[in-house]
């Protein structure tokens, strides 16, 4: 007679959930424990991105991403909260936005305004004065 061995279960309930990373094909699908932490999920779905190796390559720092659910709002979840708190599971993985620094001396090609030649206004005087070459 077999005995199987019973493992055994953390506290708390394990559920389904969904996560689709922002430019990825289709969303990461894993067993958590409800009383899991959001960081511990980022972790796992960034460990499970890469191991599938999907792309685009988004890196495995879990600090420079958010977990956003749909029902909640706008706000991207804190980390320290539980992923049960949230009673849903479907959830969307985004990098963290990066500042754009910007030297005192540089400034942004837009800004610069274009003068002479290189105006659209001359541009289309050029393109408008056709020159007829005698026969």
């Amino acid at each position: 007679m077999l005995l199987y061995k019973q493992k055994k279960s953390p506290k708390g309930n394990r559920f389904l959930i969904s996560i689709t990373v922002l430019g990825s094909a289709g969303p990461i699908r894993f067993v958590v424990n409800e009383e899991a932490l959001v960081a511990a999920v980022i972790d796992t779905a960034l460990k499970s991105y890469a191991r599938e190796g999907r792309l685009p390559i988004l890196g495995s720092d879990l600090n420079e991403f958010m977990l956003y659910c749909p029902t909640a709002g706008p706000d991207a979840l804190s980390p320290w909260d539980t992923i049960g708190s949230q009673g849903a599971r479907n959830f969307m993985l985004c990098k963290k936005p990066q500042p754009v620094k910007m030297a005192d001396s540089e400034i942004p090609a837009a800004a610069i305004s274009r003068k002479g030649s290189g105006s659209w206004k001359a541009w289309i005087n050029k393109s408008l004065n056709l020159k007829i070459s005698s026969h």
